[in-house]
């Protein structure tokens, strides 16, 4: 097994572990200011025939499916996570990023690197439905279940609204540079989007399509991952530069706490139930941090996994490392 196909296992193990904990809602015991039981390992699911890296995923928690877009493999593999397995693939994709998963209309959208396009599946037969070209670097892919729409990242700084039930591009946003990982409001209209090579976050509003606020980082740049904690109005930012997570206030942008993290960050996970913060990066470990309260942060522990020791030449580019 290749180096790089090794880094792709040790990344679904990380997703499916921290995708167990949020589902299953787990409790951990801390005392004494020492962590006990900070991540364990519950399952390890091998990518057979899977060749190159993988990048991001999608989540279908009724039907206990995975959705892994293996981006050097050009396909999507989809796991079933109760029989511990991949099950099915589909195949014949353009370098995929992005993976979005809509259960109310059980439709799977698939963002594409190399053509741009995002394309659009049925959940039961993952036979493609539709095709919407974005053109350039098709990207993070988020499911607005109010509007009953998928959002998109894509190319020098794009936002795509996507309609599931015409198939059809109905909305853009334009921003500064590459979007990396943005997240949705549930009880509002705006979306929080790290845009890293701008140096900021942007604040959108999805109805009027246009971007309200900008959010500047200057504790850290780098700004790759991020969540939302939404009922304590608060985003979590994971920066690579240097390796910091900030927690910013979502209605004034200011700056409430900044916490060292593992190096090259590359995704991260809040987990409300349990108020705990679970930051992965290449460097090899997840820095898992408890939240006190909406001000009072405190990394409780790490725990080892295996570093990246690859990355791949195919992507010179600091964004498309993500």
């Amino acid at each position: 097994m290749g180096k790089i196909a090794a880094s792709a296992l040790r990344q679904l193990f990380l997703f499916v572990v921290a995708t167990m904990l949020a589902l299953c809602c787990n409790t951990y015991a801390e005392s004494s200011g020492q962590s006990s039981n900070l991540l364990t390992q519950v399952e390890t699911i091998p990518l057979d025939g899977v060749e190159g890296r993988i990048d991001h995923f999608g989540i279908d928690a009724k039907g206990k499916r995975l959705f892994v877009a293996a981006l050097g493999n050009d396909t999507v593999e989809v796991v079933d996570l109760a029989a511990g397995k991949v099950t099915k693939h589909i195949r014949n994709l353009s370098t995929p990023q992005g993976v979005g998963f809509a259960p109310e209309s059980n439709r799977l959208a698939v963002a594409n690197d190399q053509d741009g396009s995002c394309r659009l599946y049925d959940g039961t037969s993952l036979q493609q439905t539709a095709t919407i070209e974005l053109k350039d670097d098709a990207d993070n892919v988020r499911y607005d279940a109010v509007s009953r729409r998928f959002w998109v990242g894509y190319g020098d700084g794009g936002l795509a609204a996507i309609d599931l039930q015409s198939g059809k591009q109905v909305a853009d946003v334009k921003l500064d540079a590459h979007p990396e990982s943005f997240q949705l409001e549930t009880k509002g209209k705006r979306i929080f989007v790290n845009v890293p090579n701008a140096g900021y976050v942007a604040v959108v509003d999805r109805e009027t399509g246009t971007v309200i606020e900008k959010f500047p980082l200057k504790e850290a740049v780098g700004n790759f991952p991020m969540a939302l904690d939404e009922a304590d109005h608060r985003l979590l930012i994971g920066c690579r530069s240097p390796a910091k997570l900030l927690v910013l206030d979502t209605e004034t942008g200011k700056t409430v706490a900044s916490l060292d993290i593992v190096g090259d960050t590359d995704d991260l996970f809040y987990d409300a139930a349990n108020k705990r913060i679970y930051v992965s990066g290449g460097e090899g470990r997840v820095t898992v941090i408890s939240q006190t309260n909406a001000d009072m942060y405190n990394v409780v522990g790490q725990v080892t996994t295996a570093p990246a020791l690859v990355r791949p030449s195919s992507c010179p580019k600091q964004r498309r490392f993500t």
